[in-house]
């Protein structure tokens, strides 16, 4: 991808232009239009993406208008999920995430896969009760294959395994796990990578941005699977942060050692919340935050996308699951950006080649 212009000498203008909502003064680049995040965008290396919810898409034009213009990656936030796409066992609906395959290819967007194998949001019918650890080994990589064999050409990045590892660096206790044991990591990308071997493999996770006991855990997989042939192509890190508790301040060096290791990475689900209500301090907190990670990314020689979860406060998960906690996204609930679109744009366009 080549080497890309350092963006640290600019931070504080960054944060200072956010705020106040000002452009900063940016060399000509030749590129046109620089008034949306995917504008600003090009030419940077890094693709911009947002998690999209599809019944969403369909019913809001506001929103789906915004989908096209500002981003040119998009992730279904629950639509590639086993529970959704084989809900009884043998009965496949791919409708709704053919629907946003679909609206990416008119909108010259890629897309992300998301996801193949997580403990989480897996159908009813798959219990460790109902088959023998034979019958779920071939039952996981039936899905595998099925899934992404479907999408096949259409999907750029698969997210494999999603949030395999606890804080401490041990492998999540999980039904995959605890049936077929470690190896199954390595199997879910062997056969994902059969499926489809044009497609970019991921491991996936959250608070493994900096360098942590996860990290480090993630980092000696990586390392072990790539020296053992297993076609582990890429390090996502979720990115969802809280300004109450601070920003991880080793991002930039955890990502810089996946580089040596010859893996991409890329910020998977980004958003930055607080403890409502905002005010000021927080909301300049918070575009420091959405833009220290994509700093983080710029400096990367191979870190290739970043993507928020959910880019309007109107459809955010956030107050759902944290109580008293929201105002996580850059656009607010009626879509106007706040300062923290301001500061990913602006850091995009320091960043730009």
């Amino acid at each position: 991808m080549g080497e890309r212009r350092s963006v640290l000498a600019v931070l504080t203008l960054v944060l200072a232009t956010a705020v106040s909502g000002a452009a900063p003064a940016v060399a000509a680049t030749g590129q046109g239009d620089t008034s949306s995040l995917r504008a600003a965008a090009r030419g940077s290396g890094v693709r911009i993406g947002t998690a999209v919810d599809m019944s969403t898409l369909a019913d809001d034009a506001p929103y789906r208008a915004a989908v096209a213009r500002e981003f040119d990656t998009v992730t279904a936030e629950n639509e590639m999920k086993w529970q959704v796409v084989e809900p009884e066992r043998g009965r496949y609906d791919w409708a709704a995430a053919d629907r946003l395959v679909d609206f990416a290819r008119a909108n010259g967007q890629a897309v992300r896969g998301h996801t193949l194998v997580w403990h989480n949001q897996n159908p009813s019918w798959l219990t460790e009760d109902a088959f023998t650890p034979a019958e779920l080994r071939r039952i996981l990589r039936d899905h595998i294959h099925t899934e992404v064999r479907h999408f096949k050409g259409r999907i750029w990045h698969w997210d494999v395994v999603n949030e395999a590892i606890n804080e401490d660096g041990t492998l999540r206790d999980s039904i995959w796990l605890r049936a077929l044991g470690p190896g199954y990591i390595a199997d879910a990308f062997r056969w994902a990578h059969e499926a489809d071997p044009k497609a970019k493999l991921y491991l996936n996770d959250y608070n493994n941005e900096g360098v942590n006991a996860k990290s480090d855990a993630y980092y000696a997989l990586v390392k072990r699977l790539r020296a053992e042939g297993v076609p582990v192509h890429g390090y996502g890190m979720q990115g969802h942060l809280a300004v109450q508790y601070g920003f991880p301040d080793t991002v930039a060096e955890n990502v810089r050692r996946f580089d040596v290791l010859g893996v991409q990475t890329a910020f998977t689900e980004v958003d930055v919340r607080m403890i409502l209500p905002a005010d000021p301090v927080k909301v300049q907190a918070q575009a420091q935050g959405f833009s220290s990670l994509l700093q983080a990314c710029l400096l990367a020689r191979h870190c290739v996308s970043y993507t928020l979860w959910g880019f309007t406060d109107r459809y955010s998960w956030v107050p759902g699951w944290f109580d008293g906690e929201g105002s996580a996204t850059p656009f607010d609930e009626e879509l106007r950006p706040k300062p923290a679109y301001q500061a990913l744009r602006n850091t995009f366009l320091l960043g730009r080649r």
